[in-house]
């Protein structure tokens, strides 16, 4: 399974995805200064990362390659619920596993619904219930 790919830094839009020192994140905002007398235009990139909701920021040339991680969104469906945790079970590979379940999707998360969970790294995180 491919974990990240690669792309130039001038490609990238708000709302994409990045990597930044090693962390998965959403393109919040980008400023890029004008090339000067000797150099390339460089880029000012913040994000917000996925996982801990932390501002990270990146500052590169406009012409490097920077690194884009492969975030995968799942279907799953919830069998159970124990407080904030989520017994669910995944659509695609049937696969089951416990994931922790956001305050503001407590209400309507209950056994027999899907939800849909983004994949990136290794790391699972819950997004909505459908």
């Amino acid at each position: 399974m491919v974990e990240k790919t690669f792309c130039s830094a001038k490609e990238l839009k708000e709302g994409r995805y990045l990597l930044i020192d090693g962390i998965p994140c959403r393109i919040v905002e980008i400023e890029s200064s004008k090339p000067g007398k000797h150099g390339s235009a460089k880029m000012r990139i913040t994000g917000i990362g996925v996982f801990d909701s932390q501002k990270k920021i990146c500052l590169s040339p406009s012409d490097a390659d920077v690194e884009v991680p492969v975030i995968e969104r799942r279907t799953v469906q919830i069998l159970s619920m124990s407080g904030n945790i989520a017994s669910v079970m995944d659509s695609q590979t049937y696969e089951t596993y416990d994931i922790d379940v956001p305050e503001e999707h407590l209400k309507n998360a209950e056994a027999g619904k899907e939800a849909e969970i983004l994949v990136c790294m290794g790391r699972k995180k819950f997004e909505r219930v459908r």
